[in-house]
């Protein structure tokens, strides 16, 4: 409209009122003003303000202020809405845009059996040894629908799915908060409002012993040397006993008859002296799986009884969790602390050098409390991943029976940590539990 009327096609704006032309009250006189110098006139009918009236812009601007103050005072209130059902523990979301869940009669979510399966593949698929971008393109082949209903899919999308603590059946509240009523911009929560985590709010479509061992595993692959790749199932699963680098696939042959795939060292054309490992086909990858997967089933009792020891060492986190109590009294000691010399320092004047020496000292034995007790926090979920990583292990081997003749992809997934080359007599099958079966 103000584009139209700069353009000379309209010569008067009517508006039913001034809170309605702009809840912002620099906006509304610039917008008035630059219209003036174009001739062009508003009429507030509400208000009884034209612009072009001596008076029309002090009117003007003490309405656009009252009307900014009513904008302020209603975005406050809804804020203070939000955050009172988020203190309540209320889990709203946009439905229309969020897969596996719908709308319950009760205003809680309810699983949407169709879309939690596209929920649970994409899950089966990370787990599997695929990217957050291979899964992408997979499931926008599989023509399955996103979120928003289209069926092109983006890894930004798969990783909001990996990493939604909803989908465990809890709730974290809060994420995101307006910074401002007048930009209305929103902003990622670090801290600057209070976040409320929900256990057990509804039910859930991964299980939380899969959907923690899917976190670690995207930690881990953040933290692994070189870039991941999940092309296939094998891709940084096969590692040269030479140069520790990844075996990549290999096309030969790709125009003829005798193509085939291989995989080689990524290493061993890129220097003079490159690695001299054997490639492999995915053949014999798998024939040496068979065989190791074999041989661990063939031991399997003593090895779960030896896990199961392992497991329960694992759940004593009894030490840890004593320690991290007595870090958060010391860490709450040293905040009274600082608090009481800041309100000091307010109250009565003293030697500043000398408080701030006090200040700083507090500070700095807070820093310290602080980076322990997060190491106590961090070993205390490893501990709970591992164990959980256990069971899932144990549980696995117990639901074998017998030997395998073939290749099987989920026990490939759900056993192998990765495998070791050196030379084609000479491989070493290390399993998730650290067992090394060598072949």
């Amino acid at each position: 409209m103000i584009n139209d009327a700069l353009s000379g096609k309209i010569d008067l704006i009517i508006t039913k009122s001034v809170s309605r032309f702009a809840r912002n009250t620099v906006d509304s006189l610039s917008t008035i003003r630059k219209l003036k110098e174009n001739n062009i006139e508003c009429y507030f009918e509400k208000e009884n303000i034209w612009t072009f009236d001596s008076k029309g812009e002090l009117l003007l601007t003490i309405m656009s202020s009252l009307a900014q103050e009513e904008s302020r005072s209603i975005s406050e209130n809804v804020t203070w809405g939000h955050r009172k059902r988020f203190a309540d523990g209320k889990v709203s979301l946009p439905y229309s845009r969020f897969l596996g869940y719908d709308k319950g009669a009760d205003g809680n979510l309810v699983i949407n059996e169709e879309q939690a399966k596209t929920v649970k593949l994409i899950y089966k698929l990370f787990l599997d040894g695929m990217t957050m971008h291979s899964i992408a393109n997979e499931l926008t082949k599989r023509k399955l629908k996103t979120p928003g209903g289209q069926y092109n899919w983006s890894q930004s999308t798969v990783r909001s799915i990996l990493t939604n603590e909803k989908y465990k059946g809890d709730a974290l509240l809060q994420k995101f908060f307006t910074v401002d009523f007048l930009s209305k911009k929103q902003k990622v929560n670090e801290g600057e409002v209070p976040q409320y985590y929900v256990e057990n709010n509804h039910e859930a479509i991964i299980s939380p012993e899969v959907f923690d061992i899917v976190q670690n595993e995207i930690q881990r692959r953040k933290k692994s040397s070189g870039r991941y790749s999940g092309v296939s199932i094998f891709s940084t699963k096969v590692q040269c006993g030479e140069c520790g680098g990844w075996y990549g696939s290999k096309v030969w042959h790709s125009n003829d008859k005798y193509r085939r795939v291989i995989y080689q060292c990524n290493n061993k054309f890129k220097n003079k002296t490159g690695c001299t490992t054997p490639h492999l086909t995915e053949t014999e990858i798998k024939e040496y799986f068979v065989k190791a997967v074999n041989i661990l089933i063939t031991e399997k009792d003593e090895i779960i009884k030896n896990l199961q020891m392992i497991r329960q060492e694992l759940c004593d986190n009894a030490d840890l969790i004593k320690q991290k109590e007595e870090l958060q009294k010391e860490i709450g000691i040293t905040v009274d602390l600082t608090q009481s010399i800041v309100a000091e320092n307010a109250r009565r004047v003293q030697n500043q050098d000398e408080y701030n020496k006090r200040y700083n000292r507090l500070v700095e034995r807070y820093d310290k409390l602080k980076g322990k007790y997060d190491e106590i926090c961090f070993a205390i979920n490893s501990n709970e991943i591992q164990y959980k990583d256990m069971g899932r292990f144990i549980n696995t081997l117990i639901t074998q029976n017998g030997i395998i003749s073939e290749f099987d992809e989920n026990l490939w997934s759900s056993l192998v940590d990765h495998i070791v080359v050196k030379s084609k007599t000479d491989i070493m099958v290390i399993f998730k539990n650290g067992t090394e079966i060598k072949i």
